[in-house]
């Protein structure tokens, strides 16, 4: 009874996609065709938006019915974001939507479901005429007639027709679903060897991008120390050098150089301490990253709205890259962005799998037009938010907002 069951609701899903399954793709690659061909006029356009639709719901609805039919784990689709910033922004969404395979797989799952359920509705047919003909024995008529034709058998030989329509129905539908379920979960539920594998290129891209940030960092405080401290302790040992040899000619002159060093070291140690800051924020362990950002916002000359909604830590690892990132942008909005408000949002969140990840996004109002240079500080901060396993988006249109999200798993 176990196994019946799924078997009948697959014919039932046959029976009505069979029904309205390839008028619904009909529909669509119409509306597809139309709107390449009215492409001049703005009606192109909205054809091609609904035909774009059209498909993202068939692939939505394909993997519900899968899911729900055969009790399988088919995975979410995934609206892989665009990098761009600029007009072409959109298009590029809409292009990388239409080249993911998951999507397309689903299309495919739901056109072979309605080409087997147009194939099963004639054998539910035979089984419809079966049944009547293999009673008609019980009668008294001589000849009988076969339903939906105009052919009729002698009444000797109804019963055998009727067994054979019977037979050749019943297995060619319960072929039909057997099909079908092993083509759509062959197609929409990944195996473990694909699983791995998925999980084998995330652990590698999460690999580089670890590495991609350690040595962003390491250039960054190379540079740091190069352009900011090493020329100050240099000065400072000239001035104590300058200050030795006149100690005894000129001891007033020789104070003033002292003086002078005295002064340069203290500033060497707050630059030390800044560069310091850039590899991990002590505050972070001790008052969280709702404290942390705190102090960012405090130290910014662009008014900073903050609204943290925390609700348990995270790991280090995960607080420190978000840290990062909402440095990074409040950085960014002070030295080209020209914004009169920073707007950031923290949140915690919980997927549907109870998974929970650390999510924030800084929004400024200034001008936009902000890029993602290879080397520079976003690409540094893409790959340190990667190396933890989390994801790190920029929206920057020309006249802005500039927008940078982030999302990190806590557990990361």
């Amino acid at each position: 009874m176990q196994r019946t069951g799924p078997l009948l609701a697959t014919i039932a899903h046959l029976a009505i996609l069979g029904s309205i399954g390839i008028p619904i793709l009909i529909t669509i690659v119409t509306l597809a065709a139309a709107g390449i061909g009215t492409l001049v006029v703005l009606v192109g356009f909205l054809l091609l938006a609904l035909a774009l639709l059209g498909i993202l719901a068939v692939a939505w609805f394909e993997r519900e019915r899968v899911a729900g039919l055969y009790g399988v784990d088919v995975p979410a689709a995934v609206f892989r974001p665009s990098y761009r910033t600029d007009w072409l922004r959109l298009p590029h969404r809409l292009l990388r939507i239409l080249t993911d395979g998951q999507h397309w797989r689903a299309v495919l799952s739901f056109f072979l479901a309605s080409l087997f359920g147009a194939l099963t509705l004639p054998l539910l047919t035979l089984v419809g005429i079966g049944v009547p003909l293999a009673l008609a024995g019980l009668g008294d008529a001589e000849r009988v007639g076969i339903p939906l034709t105009s052919i009729a058998v002698p009444v000797e030989w109804a019963p055998l027709v009727g067994l054979l329509s019977l037979v050749a129905g019943i297995a060619g539908t319960i072929a039909l679903a057997v099909a079908h379920r092993n083509i759509t979960t062959g197609l929409l539920v990944p195996d473990d060897r694909e699983r791995l594998e998925r999980e084998a290129r995330a652990e590698r891209e999460r690999r580089h991008g670890a590495v991609r940030a350690a040595d962003f960092d390491r250039t960054r405080i190379e540079r740091d120390l190069h352009d900011g401290v090493q020329p100050r302790l240099v000065s400072i040992a000239m001035q104590l050098g300058m200050a030795r040899d006149k100690i005894e000619s000129d001891p007033v002159a020789a104070m003033q150089l002292i003086d002078e060093a005295h002064a340069s070291s203290k500033s060497a140690v707050t630059e030390l301490r800044q560069v310091a800051r850039g590899i991990h924020v002590a505050v972070l362990d001790d008052r969280g990253l709702d404290a942390a950002v705190s102090a960012l916002a405090a130290r910014s000359v662009v008014p900073v709205e903050i609204d943290a909604r925390i609700e348990n830590r995270c790991s280090r690892d995960a607080e420190t890259a978000v840290y990062f990132a909402i440095a990074e942008g409040i950085t960014n909005a002070q030295k080209h962005s020209r914004a009169s408000r920073i707007r950031i949002a923290i949140r915690t969140r919980r997927s549907e799998t109870g998974t929970a990840s650390l999510w924030a996004r800084v929004e400024d109002d200034g001008i936009g037009g902000a890029e993602r240079q290879p080397g520079g500080g976003i690409d540094g901060l893409a790959n340190r938010v990667a190396g933890v396993g989390g994801t790190l988006t920029m929206s920057s249109p020309a006249g802005g907002p500039t927008a940078i999200e982030v999302d990190v798993p806590c557990a990361s």
